[in-house]
């Protein structure tokens, strides 16, 4: 080597001075040192080397890939420059030359910890993280207190789903560097995941504590808050998230979900746009926003939303189920199956999809491929929101009672528990307890998490000149409720009474739909509006009293009430028991449904009405044809009971009563209604093994009811079910003249019969008890006198009672109204009311 003419020990000093300067951050002046001293030693590999790191560090990587290489074909066996070339390398994203120069540094110092990190880290980034955890093992034999390699190895133990070794790992990194602020974050997510969620927010706060600027921790904590549904706290975590990071996608992303569940859809919806303007590729705020928009009944831009979401990340299975949701609600079944199924075929264990797949499918009568559904969904989560009442009623409606007695008590017991495992309907088949039933009512109505009155209160106190009654319903068509009403529309004082319909139903132009809307004064399609939307209208029209005709049945929109849409709101006819919802005042009942001392069992004010709260309408048609038994499936000869329930309705108590009832009456035959294929096949199995011929059951396919009503006449007796009686179906036999026996239950619903029976002056057919019930069945059979002045008795008392009094029912309803408007006028709060 040439001499330098620079003083002995000139260079040694020079590289001491840079490297001092490189130590303490001075990188340009550092920078301008090397190059001088590689001016006179040109073929230094170390200044080659300080002069790449100093390029990495001004993020000029091919520089320093470039300087590094030189240094290595000078001293091609130095593993820290290898180890330093691979670093750039991986900035330059070539990863895998990234690993092979980590690779041979680890060849040449088989212990170089720094070189097994790095390769974990590419091995990651790679979806390699079995191999890249035993890199991070590697680390930590070499250096146990390596706690960047305990963080990493910890993230890698969370890919390959190994959450308690995860933590254990954090907890390491964290006990040799305690103020490891992303050790906390990673350490809350895991515990978010393990649904621990007070231990996550804990943690993700302890990150905030060490870090007060870490967007990040404000973010995850928030969505830890979110999966407890404790929304506002979430909301305040996500606005500090994007105080401190304002371009934060995911934060406002997020926020929109908090905001969604405070039901603010709009501003849900401004967030998750503001979203997407940060992050034009963000898939996740694009099918969140269709979810909201959905909600907002923009269907065809939520559609338009994620079907975006499904383009950005052609894999994103809740996009899919988000997206059958809104096909859905189009009433496109296939193609929302299909979404449903593409869910399932990506994320073979998602619970919401297998869910929603078997509700698609119920709504295609495809009941025992729903039953299915259900039953996959639950073996993924069986405490999933609402699946198990719904996997249990769609037993029900299919017969299928194995392992009852034991799956009731399992249910009793997680209501009890507080559990949000059924919906509030499929309770009112199952138990005969009002006190559950208002306990599973106030769980279903908690666990939808309805708005709060977003629109705020009603101060609303002046007298119209007419009192206006707003109806509620997707059933203004040919459907039961509406062949109970339609007489009482049509006989509403219209001097008083004011009456505007809002359907939320299908735009059917069938005989009931004709005849009903003309009635209002209004009526109102509001299919495609919001709740939010519906109830503002109806404060802008005015109305006094909003009558709830669904409650939480199908194509319920309970959202509608909770936003308060009228000063006064009843749950009448469409739900039979109390909804447990604080928004609604009064519930439309009689003293036989509610006795007194059931009071407790409900959370609205009971309006008493004199006679049966069940209207009827006194011009039902029925068809003048005249059915034979041969064309009815029936048997030339012999005693017909029937029950035209819905087989759900059909309890093996009751089921065990009736073939006891067939025993003792030979040549006697049980006429059911034909609800489905499984349920046929399932009810003759059980009267087989109860020892009735199979043949003795038979079943009756839905027909038109003027002629459905006119087949009655071939039967003897309608014998009804409990604990969920004959509703409108007790109301049909009654008015085709066929006698109805029933068993009076202690809630609502097994009390109805009970009701229209009193109302008709036949109380001979109200049994107290089951045994009670079983024997007036067979004298009923075999005594023919009794039957005969039963029916001459119906006969009479038909349209002599109230019972099919449409006018004077009507009369008594308005009454109610009256009462709870002047309650209302005079500034008094909700109370019982009878009326005389």
């Amino acid at each position: 080597m040439a001499k330098s003419g620079y003083p002995a020990g000139f260079v040694q000093d020079k590289i001491k001075e840079a490297r001092n300067l490189h130590q303490k951050g001075r990188i340009a002046q550092a920078k301008v040192l090397y190059e001088e001293i590689l001016k006179v030693q040109p073929g230094n590999p170390d200044m080659l080397h300080l002069l790449g790191l100093i390029a990495a560090q001004t993020r000029n990587f091919r520089h320093a890939v470039d300087l590094i290489e030189k240094a290595i074909q000078i001293r091609p066996d130095h593993a820290v420059y290898y180890c330093t070339r691979g670093k750039a390398l991986k900035e330059l994203g070539q990863l895998k030359d990234a690993l092979a120069s980590f690779d041979r540094a680890i060849a040449i110092k088989p212990d170089y910890a720094e070189a097994y990190f790095n390769c974990g880290v590419i091995l990651n980034e790679m979806k390699q993280p079995v191999v890249a955890l035993s890199c991070f093992e590697r680390v930590i034999a070499i250096k146990p207190d390596h706690a960047e390699a305990l963080f990493n190895r910890g993230f890698t133990l969370h890919m390959l789903k190994q959450p308690a070794a995860a933590i254990a790992s954090y907890d390491r990194a964290i006990a040799i560097q305690p103020n490891y602020a992303d050790a906390y974050v990673n350490r809350g997510v895991v515990l978010k995941e393990l649904k621990q969620f007070d231990a996550a927010i804990a943690s993700l706060d302890q990150a905030i504590a060490i870090r007060p600027d870490f967007a990040e921790a404000y973010s995850n904590r928030g969505l830890a808050q979110n999966e407890r549904k404790h929304w506002g706290s979430a909301l305040d975590s996500f606005d500090q998230a994007i105080v401190i990071k304002p371009n934060y996608a995911e934060a406002y992303s997020n926020r929109g979900i908090a905001l969604y569940g405070l039901r603010k859809t709009d501003a849900a919806l401004a967030s998750f746009d503001r979203a997407i303007a940060l992050a034009p590729d963000y898939a996740e705020a694009y099918s969140n926003r269709g979810l909201v928009l959905c909600e907002l009944k923009q269907l065809e831009s939520a559609r338009a939303s994620l079907k975006k979401a499904i383009a950005l990340k052609p894999d994103y299975a809740e996009a899919y189920v988000n997206l059958g949701l809104v096909l859905k609600k189009q009433g496109k079944s296939d193609a929302a199956l299909a979404s449903f199924d593409r869910a399932i075929a990506i994320k073979a264990d998602y619970v919401e999809a297998h869910f929603n797949r078997g509700n698609i499918l119920d709504d295609m009568t495809q009941l025992d491929a729903a039953l299915d559904s259900y039953e996959q969904a639950m073996t993924h989560k069986p405490d999933c929101e609402f699946l198990f009442g719904t996997w249990l009623h769609m037993k029900h409606r299919l017969c299928d009672w194995q392992n009852h007695g034991e799956t009731l008590h399992n249910f009793q017991e997680q209501i009890f528990l507080g559990k949000s495992i059924t919906p509030a309907f499929p309770v009112l088949a199952l138990f005969d307890f009002p006190a559950l039933q208002r306990l599973a009512a106030e769980i279903s109505v908690t666990a939808q998490r309805l708005p709060e009155n977003t629109l705020g209160s009603l101060n609303r106190k002046c007298r119209n000149d007419k009192i206006r009654i707003g109806y509620y319903s997707a059933d203004f068509h040919n459907h039961a409720t509406a062949f109970l009403m339609a007489g009482m529309f049509e006989s509403h004082d219209s001097s008083r009474f004011e009456l505007i319909g809002f359907s939320f139903g299908p735009d059917k132009h069938d005989e009931m739909r004709q005849r009903i809307a003309p009635v209002f004064s209004r009526f109102i399609d509001v299919r495609n509006m919001s709740d939010c939307e519906i109830a503002m209208r109806s404060r802008e029209l005015g109305i006094d009293i909003a009558i709830d005709l669904k409650g939480y049945t199908q194509d319920m929109r309970v959202g509608i009430f909770a936003e308060r849409c009228a000063p006064i709101q009843v749950n009448y006819l469409g739900y039979p028991g109390t909804m447990g919802a604080p928004f609604i005042d009064y519930i439309i009942a009689d003293r036989v449904l509610i006795p007194r001392e059931a009071q407790q069992h409900y959370t609205e004010k009971i309006v008493y009405l004199p006679n049966s709260y069940q209207v009827n309408d006194a011009r039902r048609e029925i068809s003048g044809r005249v059915f034979t038994r041969e064309e009815c499936g029936l048997p030339e000869e012999g005693f017909i009971y029937c029950c035209f329930n819905n087989n759900f309705k059909i309890m093996p108590e009751m089921f065990e009563t009736w073939m006891r009832v067939l025993k003792n009456v030979p040549g006697s035959y049980l006429w059911l209604l034909e609800d489905n294929p499984t349920a046929v096949k399932n009810l003759r199995k059980e009267a087989e093994r109860r020892g009735v011929s199979e043949n003795r059951l038979i079943f009756a396919k839905r027909i038109p009811l003027p002629e459905h009503l006119s087949r009655h006449r071939l039967a003897d007796v309608f014998l009804d079910t409990s604990p969920y009686n004959a509703h409108t179906t007790a109301s049909d036999a009654l008015w085709a003249g066929l006698p109805v026996l029933t068993c009076i239950g202690t809630s609502f619903a097994g009390r109805v019969a009970a009701s229209l029976l009193n109302a008709i002056g036949l109380q001979e057919l109200i049994a107290q008890t089951r045994q009670q019930y079983e024997t007036k069945a067979i004298e009923l059979a075999t005594e023919p006198g009794m039957l005969a002045a039963i029916r001459k008795k119906l006969a009479q008392n038909r349209l002599t009672t109230p019972l099919f009094d449409t006018k004077l029912f009507t009369q008594k309803l308005e009454s109610a109204y009256t009462a709870m408007y002047e309650r209302y006028l005079a500034d008094l709060p909700p109370e019982n009311i009878e009326i005389f």
